[in-house]
């Protein structure tokens, strides 16, 4: 599987990945949902069944409902990964009223042959076309956002989406790695867009009754015995799983290089600082003296921060990474998230976002997050090397919310949590690791010098020439 491809190369598709099999599975069905784990290319893999769709003009155009970052540049994106898929055009309906109204008008007329939307964004989509809704696909990226849906009441989105999707969508998919993040309860709003309720019960009440007790407080409840097993057995028509050590050697760590765009006034900051080393934020003027503390301050605003002066003051940036890191976490499903972070101000932004985080400073946190108590722990690499030792039986996802030059202290960050140390704790089960990477800045030069082993002179050499630097 691939995690990231080069600026301006395009990865042809190989029928051995596993996406093969999958793209025959779902072409034959109307309705289809995929349980697959983190990593296992399931956004590659609709978008060459779309392509199928497209060259034989059934059921399109298609419609993405995704969260933002991933509705934004994740779908767009990977499209610009492939050979297969350089006809395929798509197009965003998100962003101002008038640019989403821009994207309904080029969809009427089916200009694209594929759109993506945010969530948030669905229930306006919905009113706006009415009956003239032109989405003859959907696919739910992340369909845990439609749990919430009840006949009566429920969540708006998925309300919204209800209203079209029996009517008048011919084909509707969704893709998940994390199908019950908060119990199986959480599954009968997904599977209703499958089968209008044939597995799980009509309604969300008469399921509820059938494979759930009250518990002891008599407000919540919890599944009867063998429930769980019951439930998968009915979904096995509807949903394909994809297992991803079935697929590749979970000796090596499953690497994915999450992009995201920054805000345009972040990138104005970054460009000034980068071509002239001085900017103005927040009243405040901020100068690079040379050129390694120009390096410095724009990995800082790649992060979203700034500091300000010699004590400490920073200015917030942007949140970018902070939405992606989100995605990530909700995805985990629960599993402990080991995040690396490079500067105090990003720790200070990570603390807040997460209060129920844990920072791994002595002997007495790592033991707490060793517990699995806390979902998210945050560590700099150069305090994660030797004598760090058991937090892989608590974690195996690591993501770097800032990258650094020294490539050691990388590999030591990874190592805490690494195939080796997951194997003799006796797990069978992938090391993730997710770089947290903004578009066309320093970001990318770092990892690429942890690729090719290359200087920090040269690498800072090549971002220059990439961006037309002097």
């Amino acid at each position: 599987m691939h995690s990231s491809t080069p600026t301006g190369l395009r990865r042809s598709f190989t029928p051995r990945e596993w996406q093969a099999p999958m793209i025959d599975h779902a072409m034959h069905r109307q309705r289809w949902g995929l349980w697959a784990s983190m990593g296992s290319g399931k956004t590659s893999a609709v978008l060459m069944v779309l392509e199928r769709q497209r060259m034989l003009d059934v059921d399109m155009p298609a419609l993405i409902v995704a969260p933002k970052r991933v509705a934004r540049d994740t779908w767009p994106d990977e499209v610009e990964k492939w050979v297969e898929l350089s006809d395929m055009k798509i197009e965003r309906i998100i962003g101002t009223p008038e640019q989403r109204l821009a994207a309904v008008r080029s969809a009427l007329r089916h200009k694209s042959d594929v759109y993506t939307v945010n969530y948030e964004n669905l229930p306006w989509l919905v009113e706006q076309l009415g009956a003239k809704w032109p989405f003859k696909t959907v696919i739910s990226d992340e369909s845990t956002k439609l749990k919430g849906f009840r006949l009566r009441q429920g969540s708006s989105r998925a309300k919204a989406l209800a209203k079209v999707s029996w009517t008048l969508v011919n084909r509707f998919g969704e893709l998940t790695g994390t199908p019950a993040p908060n119990g199986l309860k959480d599954l009968w709003g997904q599977a209703w867009f499958l089968d209008k309720g044939a597995a799980l019960c009509s309604t969300y009440t008469a399921f509820i009754g059938r494979w759930f007790n009250k518990s002891y407080d008599g407000h919540s409840i919890d599944p009867q015995e063998g429930a769980d097993k019951h439930i998968y057995n009915a979904l096995g028509d509807l949903y394909l799983t994809i297992d991803l050590k079935d697929y590749v050697d979970l000796r090596e760590p499953i690497e994915n290089t999450i992009q995201v765009t920054l805000p345009d006034s972040a990138m104005a900051y970054y460009r000034r600082m980068e071509k002239e080393m001085f900017l103005e934020i927040d009243d405040t003027e901020v100068e690079a003296f040379n050129a390694a503390s120009m390096t410095v301050k724009c990995l800082q605003i790649s992060n979203g921060a700034l500091y300000t002066d010699a004590a400490g003051t920073w200015s917030h940036v942007h949140d970018a990474k902070l939405e992606a890191l989100d995605e990530v976490i909700e995805e985990a499903n629960g599993a402990p998230v080991l995040v690396a972070y490079q500067f105090k101000s990003d720790l200070e932004r990570l603390r807040k976002a997460y209060p129920h985080g844990k920072l791994l400073s002595d002997a007495k946190d790592m033991q707490a997050f060793k517990t699995g108590k806390y979902p998210v722990a945050f560590g700099h690499p150069a305090s994660m090397g030797h004598g760090v030792d058991g937090l892989q039986y608590a974690c195996n996802i690591v993501v770097f919310f800032g990258h650094w030059w020294n490539l050691e202290e990388r590999m030591q960050m990874i190592e805490r949590v690494g195939p080796a140390r997951q194997m003799q704790a006796g797990l069978d089960r992938p090391t993730y690791i997710y770089n947290i990477v903004a578009t066309d800045t320093l970001d990318e030069d770092v990892l690429e010098r942890h690729a090719g082993k290359l200087s920090v002179q040269d690498a800072l050499l090549n971002a220059k020439k990439k961006r037309g630097l002097k």
